[in-house]
């Protein structure tokens, strides 16, 4: 999901738009502070969370266009007075976007964008082109890759694809912290995949679609053929481990996308963690 071009298209149909931003957050809330969202005569670009809160803050944008305002600040307390029960409080500053808040606004999001997790699906077959289009709406850059030419032409428009001779190669120019799915037409292909991507200890999740039989071959293949035991652990084979028992194309590829998710949030807390500043410890004098 990249939302650049959305913000491009949305600015492009709305010449008069109020920007909301959550200035202060304050106990529990449905956003974070920073979080803004646009809103227009007819449509809204993001959101400040959804319910009462966003209803409130959208009518006073509209408000402040139909009457030619520029700005004004709202104190919200996420409570039985407006129906919400979140219990925290937020402030919202409402701006008009002149063309210096929208160019601050389009580089804001394109940063966003840039950081957003790589993940890698290499397979556009029945499962792969479900799990491209989830993915394709969550907070990931996708890419799809396959050998076949055919299978790409059949993902839905906007999805970025490429066809590779040799996929596994994908793996080693991709960038630090990316996630790998594999779920191509050929086991071969696939256990060749899969060995470069548990080469690189930096990706979050290392997926393989398959059987408990699949898994048994691979580590079997993989041991012979050089490589560390102990990787062998951070495969997941077979993807969408929920345990639902459903082998349909596109609820494998609901457990899986949320598989994924949950693997790049967990190794963005260890980064977060390990980056945090260290309490100093206690020096006691002799």
């Amino acid at each position: 999901m990249k939302r650049a071009s959305d913000l491009t298209t949305f600015l492009a149909a709305n010449p008069d738009a109020i920007v909301c931003t959550l200035t202060s957050v304050r106990g529990s809330s449905p956003r974070e502070q920073g979080t803004f969202m646009l809103v227009g005569p007819q449509a809204i670009f993001g959101t400040i969370g959804g319910g009462a809160l966003e209803y409130m803050v959208i009518e006073h944008a509209r408000r402040l266009l139909a009457n030619g305002q520029a700005t004004e600040a709202m104190d919200v307390p996420l409570g039985p007075e407006i129906g919400q029960c979140c219990g925290g409080r937020v402030e919202v500053k409402l701006a008009y976007a002149d063309a210096a808040m929208r160019e601050h606004l389009a580089a804001v999001v394109a940063e966003e964008d840039a950081a957003l997790p790589h993940v890698y699906v290499f397979g556009a077959g029945h499962v792969g082109r479900a799990l491209a289009q989830i993915l394709s709406l969550l907070p990931v850059q996708l890419e799809v890759i396959d050998t076949r030419r055919e299978e790409l032409a059949e993902l839905p428009h906007g999805i970025k694809s490429r066809v590779v001779a040799m996929p596994e190669a994908v793996v080693r120019s991709a960038p630090e912290g990316s996630s790998y799915v594999i779920l191509t037409h050929d086991h071969a292909l696939d256990f060749m995949i899969a060995r470069e991507a548990l080469a690189r200890r930096d990706a979050p999740y290392v997926g393989m679609v398959g059987s408990r039989t699949k898994r048994a071959r691979f580590a079997s293949w993989f041991k012979a053929e050089g490589g560390d035991g102990a990787a062998l652990d951070r495969l997941v084979l077979p993807i969408g481990q929920q345990g639902l028992g459903d082998k349909r194309p596109e609820v494998i590829a609901a457990l899986a996308a949320a598989e994924i998710m949950v693997h790049i949030g967990q190794r963005e807390a260890e980064v977060a963690q390990a980056r945090a500043p260290k309490p100093l410890g206690v020096v006691i004098g002799r």
